[in-house]
């Protein structure tokens, strides 16, 4: 496959996932306790692990083949 169309077909997937991602975020956090500590908690986390399941996809673009 090209280095082109595989850069392209993982932005594609990227910006599906972080789509989706925010929407889940943002209904979980309508089911949160209204306490600032949870919502801290919250936040730091969804604010810092999208970005692991992202690493394979990215690991492929970036792929020498």
């Amino acid at each position: 496959m090209p280095v082109r169309l595989r850069k392209f077909i993982g932005l594609i997937a990227i910006l599906a996932f972080c789509t989706a991602y925010v929407v889940v975020a943002v209904t979980i956090s309508d089911y949160l306790p209204d306490h600032w500590a949870v919502r801290l908690v919250f936040y730091a986390l969804a604010g810092t692990l999208w970005g692991v399941p992202l690493f394979p996809v990215i690991r492929w673009m970036n792929r020498e083949h």
